[in-house]
């Protein structure tokens, strides 16, 4: 219990909540790695997943790449990539884009499929070019599930974004974790997990209503 005690106290000391080391600031950080991790993921993965979901080529090869780029070590990327970066923020941010993309592009391309194909139909059959049925039918219908894949890849890198300050240079909540245990500072690390843990459950819950909004708010089926 003293554990608990003493991280009671470490959240109730003030200077823990303000300057660069604060709480407030590490937290910025940490949603900005975030952010920023997503929104270049996205850029790459969600186009290729449009695409795939519309056309449904390669969608055998998405799914085996999405499976091998899961598989990857995440310290191990980190440390590959160092190698030729550098040490500092651009090894992280691409360790964690690999990170996001499986489940933007597995969004992307699963929300198309689940379209109901005589949707489809009869959008071209009131004369919708491919790309109006993409953009007006396929992807407003889709978005439930693609906003589930940006669900999925937000998690996933505000969990693993700890792992960045595994290498000197990233801040954010990591920092906690990484400079707390090599202190021996438990109260620190229990503290950091208390704040990445609290920010996942937000940030789902954030997710899970946009999704339910979605899906109440869902444009009706094309009919010809």
């Amino acid at each position: 219990m003293s554990v608990v005690n003493d991280t009671i106290d470490w959240f109730s000391d003030s200077s823990h909540w303000s300057g660069d080391d604060g709480v407030p600031h590490r937290l910025v950080q940490h949603l900005g790695y975030t952010g920023l991790t997503v929104a270049i993921a996205a850029v790459i993965a969600i186009p290729i997943g449009l695409w795939i979901g519309h056309t449904g080529r390669l969608r055998g090869l998405a799914v085996v790449s999405s499976g091998m780029l899961r598989a990857l070590p995440t310290l191990g990327v980190l440390t590959y990539a160092s190698l030729f970066t550098g040490i500092g923020i651009k090894a992280a941010i691409f360790t964690l884009v690999l990170l996001a993309i499986p489940p933007l592009l597995a969004g992307a391309y699963a929300g198309l499929e689940s379209v109901d194909r005589q949707t489809i139909d009869a959008a071209r059959a009131i004369g919708m070019t491919e790309w109006q049925i993409l953009g007006k039918v396929e992807v407003p219908l889709a978005l439930p599930l693609i906003v589930g894949g940006f669900r999925s890849a937000t998690l996933q890198v505000v969990a693993t974004a700890t792992v960045a300050a595994f290498i000197p240079g990233p801040g954010g909540l990591g920092r906690y974790l990484i400079d707390g245990l090599a202190l021996s500072d438990y109260p620190r690390v229990v503290a950091g997990s208390v704040v990445v843990i609290v920010l996942a459950l937000v940030l789902d819950a954030l997710f899970v209503l946009t999704q339910r909004a979605l899906l109440s708010s869902q444009p009706s089926p094309v009919r010809t």
